[in-house]
């Protein structure tokens, strides 16, 4: 049976240290906050079951808005420490404790997937593993006056990264033993795992997955996102549906009042519709009626807003962040002015991206055809998505 694995993800640091008005997690970088691009990871890894948050308890509305949409643990508040803190992270997980544990600190955003798959294989193998990167130059250490006392062998020196796995169990009883010894000091878990006794082991870590510390890591770190979503997309989307009986049309994921209701398998939305092929179509992943085919009656009635939401989701698992979306609805009736920012900011909420990426016009045919007729409604949209680059 596969071990239950569960990530505390530390972030309940002041984090002044970077500058830029705000705690470093909460600060951007390509668009999104540091915090949520590291939890965003451990919520959509398919080995992970729960992931715990641990926070600052002055930061708990920066951390609301930063993870709408998330699946999450309830935020637990971290202490004085960050040993304190992850402890609070793990004492958390004792209602439904895991085989596996992973710690994470929120300001290494740029861990992969493959990483944390690596984390809880080498777990698995010996108990306790931290992500670890050779050094290759010269380690000497100094005195107080700044005088070489001694040149180490760097061949046995290793830069320690997280996430760092441990057996669940073994962990939280290293951290309970250390607190109830006074002992508030360790670095990091492994330093902690160490001193009780337990053995561990390192695995190859990644030299992108950098700690963001300093402004002038923010200022590279921004530079590398924008890099890393060099490979630039355009899709394209389509949908059309009669009018017929009802009293209304959804439109964006609103539902606004019309003397007539669309004709259709689900609920007929055809600017969310032609949003998910657009979005499909720049991922080249098939279309809408690929994954939820018009002849099962599973989607009959169904909201669209799941179908939309599904294809945010596609992209973010490539890695990859909505540009920019543009829709246009034709029709001649309903009227669309008066509920355009309503759509623009439900499609924004349902992809949890910002409102000014999302646009919305509304024209006609100036009465030809059967949507000049009254007898349809249709939508063009254009989706711009940004994913990592590969040959």
């Amino acid at each position: 049976m596969a071990s239950s694995v569960a990530a505390v993800v530390v972030a309940a640091g002041s984090g002044t240290r970077a500058g830029g008005g705000v705690p470093k997690q909460y600060r951007s970088i390509g668009g999104e906050p540091v915090i949520r691009t590291s939890l965003a990871l451990m919520s959509w890894h398919g080995e992970i079951g729960a992931v715990q948050p641990v926070i600052h308890p002055d930061h708990r509305a920066n951390f609301e808005n930063a993870t709408k949409g998330l699946r999450l643990m309830p935020p637990v508040y971290g202490g004085p420490t960050r040993q304190a803190s992850v402890r609070a992270g793990l004492e958390a997980l004792t209602a439904a404790p895991p085989d596996i544990v992973l710690v994470h600190d929120c300001a290494r955003p740029f861990c992969t997937a493959a990483l944390v798959s690596r984390a809880i294989a080498a777990c698995a193998e010996t108990g306790a593993a931290v992500p670890a990167i050779e050094i290759p130059d010269t380690v000497k250490s100094i005195d107080d006056h700044g005088f070489v006392v001694a040149t180490h062998d760097r061949a046995r020196l290793r830069r320690i990264q997280t996430p760092q796995a441990f057996a669940y169990a073994p962990l939280l009883d290293a951290h309970r033993r250390a607190t109830a010894a006074g002992r508030e000091d360790f670095p990091d878990d492994a330093a902690l795992a160490e001193w009780a006794g337990l053995k561990v082991a390192v695995f190859p870590g990644e030299t992108t997955n950098t700690k963001l510390t300093t402004e002038e890591d923010f200022a590279r770190a921004e530079e590398r996102r924008l890099a890393s979503l060099a490979d630039l997309r355009v899709g394209t989307g389509f949908d059309v549906h009669p009018f017929g009986d009802g009293d209304h049309v959804m439109l964006g994921g609103v539902r606004i009042p019309h003397e007539r209701g669309t004709v259709s398998h689900s609920d007929g939305d055809v600017v969310i519709h032609a949003l998910v092929d657009a979005i499909l179509g720049a991922l080249t992943d098939g279309d809408i009626g690929a994954h939820f085919a018009p002849t099962d009656p599973r989607w009959r009635g169904a909201a669209s807003e799941q179908f939309l939401r599904f294809a945010g989701e596609r992209v973010r698992s490539r890695g990859g962040r909505i540009a920019h979306l543009d829709v246009t609805i034709i029709c001649e009736a309903p009227r669309l002015h008066p509920h355009r920012n309503a759509i623009r900011q439900r499609i924004a909420a349902i992809l949890d991206i910002a409102v000014e990426r999302v646009a919305v016009k509304a024209s006609s045919t100036e009465k030809l055809g059967f949507i000049g007729r009254g007898e349809g409604i249709a939508a063009f949209a254009t989706a711009t998505i940004r994913l990592p680059w590969t040959w």
